[in-house]
């Protein structure tokens, strides 16, 4: 699904900040960070970046899949989407549809994540019927 670019005001990022804005910023590195937990078994390297700015209603993720091939990903309130093909780094001219999930953008991008999952969640369920 596409969405139309509209500008951002950019936060600080401090961890003194106590306004509700600065609480948004915070809000949504969480929620990175959530993302990053969530898939991090079945990629080589992903994190929040430290380099880039966090907005109050975006933030940068870097991820290296197993193929060693590297993202620069941005989650909003859209989705995710690639914007980027290397650590911290935004190419304006990289156009690329957000992605509801992180499940459905690294599914597009990396067969070895898509084996990685679909192997984790074949070893729950085999230990799920174990135990029942």
């Amino acid at each position: 699904m596409e969405t139309e670019d509209k500008p951002m005001e950019l936060a600080n990022n401090t961890e003194a900040e106590d306004d509700s804005e600065g609480t948004d910023v915070k809000d949504m590195r969480l929620e990175a960070e959530a993302v990053v937990n969530d898939v991090l078994f079945a990629v080589r390297n992903m994190f929040v970046s430290k380099s880039l700015p966090c907005a109050e209603d975006m933030v940068y993720i870097n991820v290296e899949t197993r193929e060693r091939n590297t993202y620069c990903l941005e989650l909003t309130e859209a989705g995710l989407r690639v914007v980027g093909y290397a650590f911290d780094q935004v190419d304006d001219s990289v156009q690329n549809s957000y992605h509801e999930t992180v499940y459905s953008l690294l599914d597009s991008v990396s067969p070895a994540y898509r084996e990685a999952f679909g192997n984790a969640l074949l070893q729950r369920l085999e230990a799920l019927n174990k135990d029942g």
